[in-house]
C-alpha cells in the first residue's frame, strides 16, 4: 500500500459531508422518479400482487374496502413499495460511491460484489413468497371458511385491500431481509471479521434466532413459520460453505506468495 493509496483516503469532513448530502439526494430523488412512475402505474402492481389469492380463491376471488380513501393510500404504499425495491440499486451505487474513497483497493474489490448480491437475493426471497407460501398460507385461510348450511352461520373470507397487501409486503420483507443472511456473513467473513470455524460453533444459536424471527415476522400459522425458517437455516449453512471457501482460496494465495 503505497503513501498516495492512504492520501487518497483522506477528506475534510466538510467535504465529506457534502458529498454525503449529495449522495441522498439522488438516492431520494431516485425514489421521487420511481414512486412517480409506480404510483401510474400502482392499480397494475397491485393486480399482480393479488394474483396468490386469485389463485387460491378461484375466479370468485374479491377484496373490499371499507373507506373511501383506503384504496387510494393503498395504492401509495404499493407505489412506495415498488419504488423502494427499483430504486435499490441506485440506492446502494450511492452508498457505494460515498464508502469506497475510504477503503483500499483490496476491501472496495470484496465490497462490490455483494452490492449486486444484495437485491439478488431480496428478489429470491420475494419470488418464494409470491410462488410458494402466499399461495399455501391462503389455502389455509381459505380453508377456515364455513357454508351457510342449516344450524350453521356462513362464515366468508372478504380481505380488505389494505390488509391483504399488509400482509404480502410484510412477508416479502421478511424473506428478503432472511434472505440477506448468506451476503452478510459472507461479507463479514471476507473482510476478517468472522470465519468458518466461528459459524459452525455457533450454529445451535443462530438456528434459534432463525426460529424466533421467523415467529415474530409471519402470521401465527406453522406453515409460513417454517417456510421462513427451513430456507433461513439452509442459507445460514451456505454460509458456513461460502466463507470456508473464502478461507481455502486466502490459504491458497497466501501459499503461492510464501513461494
Amino acid at each position: 500500500m503505497s503513501q498516495a493509496d492512504i492520501d487518497a483516503t483522506r477528506a475534510p469532513l466538510m467535504e465529506h459531508l457534502i458529498e454525503l448530502r449529495s449522495r441522498l439526494i439522488r438516492a431520494l430523488l431516485a425514489f421521487l422518479v420511481m414512486f412517480i412512475v409506480c404510483f401510474f402505474f400502482a392499480k397494475n402492481i397491485y393486480n399482480i400482487l393479488v394474483m396468490p389469492y386469485q389463485h387460491a380463491a378461484g375466479p370468485e376471488a374479491k377484496l373490499i374496502y371499507t373507506a373511501p380513501q383506503e384504496f387510494f393510500f393503498t395504492q401509495i404504499k404499493v407505489a412506495m413499495f415498488a419504488a423502494a425495491f427499483l430504486s435499490t440499486p441506485v440506492v446502494f451505487s450511492q452508498l457505494y460511491a460515498f464508502v469506497a474513497p475510504g477503503l483500499y483497493k483490496n476491501e472496495r474489490d470484496a465490497f462490490k460484489p455483494y452490492l449486486y448480491a444484495t437485491p439478488v437475493f431480496f428478489l429470491a426471497g420475494a419470488l418464494l413468497v409470491f410462488f410458494v407460501v402466499m399461495p399455501n398460507l391462503l389455502h389455509f385461510f381459505i380453508g377456515m371458511q364455513q357454508a351457510n348450511e342449516p344450524g350453521k352461520a356462513q362464515i366468508e373470507l372478504l380481505p380488505r385491500v389494505s390488509e391483504y397487501l399488509g400482509l404480502v409486503m410484510t412477508l416479502i420483507f421478511a424473506f428478503g431481509i432472511v434472505f440477506q443472511l448468506p451476503v452478510v456473513l459472507t461479507l463479514l467473513g471476507r473482510v476478517g471479521i468472522i470465519d468458518s470455524a466461528f459459524l459452525k460453533n455457533n450454529r445451535r444459536y443462530a438456528i434459534v434466532i432463525v426460529f424466533v424471527v421467523a415467529a415474530v415476522l409471519t402470521p401465527p400459522d406453522v406453515f409460513s413459520q417454517l417456510a421462513l425458517a427451513i430456507p433461513g437455516v439452509l442459507l445460514y449453512e451456505a454460509s458456513i460453505i461460502s466463507v470456508g471457501m473464502i478461507e481455502k482460496k486466502r490459504a491458497q494465495e497466501a501459499a503461492e506468495k510464501a513461494d
